[in-house]
C-alpha cells in the first residue's frame, strides 16, 4: 500500500486511534480500584478535619450509621456502607436516608451539598454534642472562581465557622453567610460573605439550612436522649445504703 496515499494515512490514523483508546481503557479499569480507595480515604480524611482531628485513626474514632426522616437510626447500616451513600448524596437523602458519623466523644459530622456559582458544592459540618455548636466544618467545590467563590475550601474562611450555633433558643436558623459582614445581634449565627462571591455565599447559606434541615428529627432525638440519660445518672450513681446491726 502507497504510505501517502490518503486511504493509508486515514486507516493508519484509525488503527492508532483504537490502540490508544484501548490501553487507556485498560489502564483506566486496572486502576479505578485504587483511584475509588483514594477518594473514600480523601473523604474520611475530610471528616476527621472538620472534627479537628486531622491526625486521628478514623476506624478507631468514627462510628458510620445513617438515620431516617424520624431521626432514628438505621439498623444494618453502617461502616463503609454509609461512607459509599457521599458518592451519591442526594439520592440517599431522597430516599429519606441521611448519613452521620459519629466520633468517640460524642461529637457529630454531617455530610452538607448543594449548588455554587458554576457547579456542585460540599463539604461536612461537625456539631458538639449539644446539636446546636459547630466544632468544624470542611468545604469543598466543583468549580468555583479562584480567589472568589473558590475561598470556601480555604482554612481561613472555614475558620469562621467554629463557635457558631445553629439554633435561636428552640428555633432552627442555620448559619448564613452575610454580604457586608456579621452583624453584632446575630454574631451567633452569621459569618462574613466572600467579597466578590456572592452567588457561592449564597450557595454555602442555602447548603447549611437545606441540608442541616433534614436533621431536625435526629437533634430533636439526640437532645431527648440525653436528658433521659442526665435524669437516670444520679439514680445510678447513688450507692446503694446498707444496714449496719448493733448485734
Amino acid at each position: 500500500m502507497n504510505k501517502n496515499s490518503n486511504s493509508y494515512i486515514i486507516i493508519y490514523s484509525t488503527v492508532m486511534v483504537v490502540v490508544v483508546a484501548a490501553l487507556l481503557a485498560v489502564a483506566s479499569l486496572s486502576l479505578q480500584g485504587r483511584q475509588n480507595a483514594n477518594i473514600l480515604n480523601e473523604k474520611k480524611q475530610a471528616i476527621l478535619a472538620s472534627l479537628g482531628a486531622g491526625d486521628r485513626n478514623y476506624d478507631e474514632y468514627i462510628t458510620a450509621y445513617a438515620v431516617d426522616a424520624n431521626g432514628q437510626r438505621i439498623e444494618g447500616i453502617g461502616g463503609n456502607e454509609v461512607i459509599q451513600m457521599l458518592f451519591d448524596l442526594e439520592t440517599a437523602v431522597k430516599g429519606g436516608t441521611y448519613p452521620v458519623f459519629e466520633s468517640s466523644d460524642h461529637r457529630y459530622v454531617l455530610p452538607v451539598s448543594g449548588k455554587g456559582l458554576w457547579g456542585p458544592i460540599w463539604g461536612y459540618v461537625a456539631l458538639d454534642g449539644d446539636m446546636n455548636t459547630l466544632a468544624g466544618v470542611v468545604f469543598d467545590h466543583a468549580g468555583e472562581t479562584p480567589g472568589l467563590g473558590a475561598e470556601i475550601a480555604t482554612p481561613k474562611f472555614q475558620a469562621e465557622f467554629p463557635g457558631k450555633t445553629i439554633f435561636e433558643g428552640s428555633e432552627f436558623v442555620s448559619v448564613k453567610l452575610r454580604k457586608g459582614g456579621a452583624t453584632e445581634a446575630n454574631i451567633a449565627h452569621e459569618v462574613d460573605a466572600i467579597s466578590g462571591g456572592t452567588k457561592t455565599s449564597d450557595g454555602v447559606t442555602a447548603m447549611l439550612y437545606n441540608s442541616l434541615n433534614n436533621y431536625l428529627p435526629f437533634f430533636a432525638a439526640r437532645r431527648e436522649a440525653a436528658a433521659v440519660s442526665a435524669q437516670a445518672q444520679p439514680a445510678e450513681e447513688q450507692a446503694p445504703v446498707t444496714e449496719v446491726s448493733n448485734e
